[in-house]
């Protein structure tokens, strides 16, 4: 199995959506949710790719090393904007609106090579993990708050990081076969019913609503947008990072709405690929 590792060490100041285990978990709770075609379909697929053993496992390989198709992991959008009602990339010529589209589209047509449908299915499991990640719908000048530091971090350490790894891992777990069940487990069919059948645009509003909430201490609401701290709208390159205490305390704060992020990705990425390839 390929890991993050080496992109890790090489920049640690950037974190990706959901780290390893989030973006396991998601893709864990789809396969599990897949019926007998579609399940079939996905392992004659991941059995071409010498790199990855399991589904799951393949929806890493975005992350790389090397990162694939850098501009379509987020949703940058203007500090004033209040929700996200159109699948629109609007500071950047791609983004997860298209992504999520694109290799959909190639996922689903069977005309496609193998090689070509197989790397779809790996980016569409990536993808639909990382528009759930609240922070992966944010802002351009502090990268999805990969400019914020976690106050008292030893290393590296960023609010973005925060929601990537410390809240699952300090919260939820470290085995994503078993976190992926637990979380299963607890979806009832009036979620399904209601999770389902949703568009990525109303994923992506979620987590830009979950984003701009105060209790995510991710930016200050002022003058009708969304700013960096009270002081200063937007960061510019050389100013001083703010910081934000990450302490076991927020990561509890947090453990049920990343939970209910990792579930409503797994339902929906299991979902489409029921559709995509029944």
């Amino acid at each position: 199995m390929r890991t993050l590792t080496l992109l890790i060490l090489a920049s640690p100041a950037v974190s990706f959506g959901w780290g390893e285990t989030g973006h396991q978990t998601v893709c864990q709770i789809a396969y599990d949710d897949l019926r007998s075609a579609a399940r079939t379909e996905v392992d004659r697929l991941i059995k071409l790719d010498p790199a990855y053993d399991t589904f799951a496992d393949s929806c890493l390989f975005a992350d790389g090393p090397p990162r694939i198709r850098s501009a379509d992991h987020y949703i940058n959008v203007p500090r004033n904007v209040r929700a996200i009602t159109t699948p629109d990339c609007p500071l950047a010529d791609s983004c997860l609106f298209p992504a999520i589209e694109n290799d959909t589209g190639i996922l689903f047509d069977k005309n496609n090579a193998d090689a070509d449908r197989l790397v779809a299915l790996k980016l569409l499991g990536h993808w639909v993990g990382d528009i759930h990640q609240p922070l992966h719908v944010s802002y351009q000048d502090d990268r999805g708050a990969n400019s914020i530091r976690q106050k008292g971090h030893a290393g590296d350490g960023n609010l973005h990081g925060a929601w990537d790894y410390d809240i699952i891992e300090q919260q939820i777990g470290t085995n994503y076969v078993q976190i992926a069940a637990k979380l299963r487990a607890e979806i009832t069919s009036r979620d399904r019913s209601r999770w389902m059948f949703d568009s990525p645009v109303e994923w992506a509003n979620e987590s830009y609503q979950v984003t701009v909430s105060s209790k995510v201490e991710y930016c200050t609401r002022k003058s009708g947008a969304c700013w960096y701290d009270k002081n200063n709208m937007i960061l510019s390159p050389k100013e001083t990072w703010r910081e934000v205490a990450v302490t076991k305390r927020y990561t509890a704060k947090h453990r049920k709405t990343a939970a209910l992020r990792l579930k409503q990705a797994g339902v929906r990425l299991g979902a489409l690929l029921n559709s995509a390839l029944e």
